[in-house]
């Protein structure tokens, strides 16, 4: 079984995704969706913890060349982080979405010295503005970001392109389509949810609008 098969099990099965075509979830945004992801669920099992740092460690091997720090978004994205930099031993740093209005006033919290290559951990990329935000700081911070990981995402084009725009890889462990691959085969939907699902997938922010949700 693929990576991407067995983690969208995990998910599926601890409800760290949620799918349901037919009464969709409000997101912070206010949008309608017929998928909710909640990653904190996949913190409950030593087995899912570990199965993500793993990945993330062959990704980080594969694919970058120096590596000197990893950052974890606050706050999903600190403990996938931490278990990353335990594995590869390596120091750790996470990164708020605005600065502290109080005590040092700092966004990135531990050590991050100039030149210093750095991973970013994120659970969740969707539009990817907080991850993007996260990948300015530690940049105006004085350190080098070009790749960030993350366990989940929706694979808008919309987000591609914004990262594209900073010169930053994004890699995702689990993407929609693959999500719904392995969903349709675990036969946990319909073939007018998938359909409906797909139909949501190519043009997300419409989609409830023309359902008349």
């Amino acid at each position: 079984m693929s990576a991407s098969a067995k983690l969208s099990r995990m998910a599926l099965e601890s409800g760290a995704i949620r799918l349901s075509p037919e009464k969709p979830f409000t997101w912070a945004s206010g949008n309608k969706m017929p998928i909710y992801n909640d990653n904190r669920l996949l913190l409950g099992k030593e087995e899912y913890r570990s199965f993500i740092s793993q990945i993330f460690v062959k990704y980080s091997n594969a694919s970058i060349e120096k590596l000197d720090v990893i950052a974890g978004t606050a706050t999903a994205g600190i403990p996938h982080a931490t278990t990353l930099a335990d594995r590869l031993k390596k120091p750790l740093i996470y990164v708020r979405a605005v600065a502290k209005t109080h005590g040092m006033g700092n966004q990135i919290e531990g050590q991050l010295t100039k030149g210093q290559n750095v991973l970013l951990i994120e659970d969740l990329i969707s539009t990817g503005g907080s991850a993007i935000n996260a990948v300015n700081a530690i940049r105006k911070s004085g350190g080098i970001v070009e790749h960030c990981l993350c366990i989940f995402s929706y694979g808008f084009s919309d987000t591609q392109r914004r990262f594209d725009e900073i010169n930053c890889n994004y890699h995702s462990i689990l993407t929609f389509p693959d999500l719904l691959k392995e969903a349709q085969s675990m036969q946990i939907l319909s073939n007018e949810q998938i359909e409906s699902l797909h139909t949501w997938h190519q043009d997300p922010f419409k989609w409830a609008g023309r359902k008349g949700f």
